[in-house]
């Protein structure tokens, strides 16, 4: 991270991604995209974000850390098809000195309506040892700059949710 703070990254609140299209090899044979292809978008969106936080690759080079998923949640909500522009939010819920827990969304970018949410939880790794480990102070730091920041948001709605048989009452 910067030692100056006038030059801290300021972190709005959700982070929005750059413009992103549906490419053509990622549609599926019922003509959407395929289910794994969400992922890819939302991952691409959270290399964004984690790039503005300071863990990006650049900081996987320098200090041999990064980051692993433990545990992810999506829910497919509308389809999306090829070539549809699409943007991602990025909100981070919470964090601590070894995890951090966001929330994400895709939205159609023209139409707005959104297509897809996911949940997850990660882990910060020492890459040399495949351990999990805390976070350094700048990263802790700008965590709590950016979660200070996302904290104004609600909650989504679907964070926390289970997969679960609907009530049958």
């Amino acid at each position: 991270m910067l030692d100056r703070p006038d030059l801290q990254p300021v972190f709005f609140a959700p982070f929005v991604s750059s413009l992103m299209r549906v490419e053509p090899q990622w549609i599926d044979f019922n003509g959407h995209l395929n289910m794994a292809y969400y992922h890819v978008l939302f991952d691409r969106a959270l290399d964004e974000a984690y790039n503005l936080i300071g863990i990006g690759q650049s900081y996987l080079k320098a200090s041999g850390h990064s980051t692993f998923t433990a545990e992810a949640h999506i829910r497919y909500l509308r389809e999306i098809h090829e070539n549809e522009p699409v943007r991602v939010t990025f909100q981070l819920l919470d964090y601590d000195a070894k995890r951090i827990h966001y929330f994400e969304q895709l939205f159609h970018a023209t139409e707005g309506w959104l297509s897809a949410t996911t949940e997850n939880m990660t882990l910060h790794v020492d890459m040399s040892v495949k351990k999990v480990v805390p976070f350094p102070n700048d990263v802790m730091a700008s965590l709590g700059r950016m979660h200070a920041s996302h904290a104004q948001l609600p909650t989504p709605e679907a964070a926390g949710r289970r997969i679960a048989m609907p009530d049958k009452r």
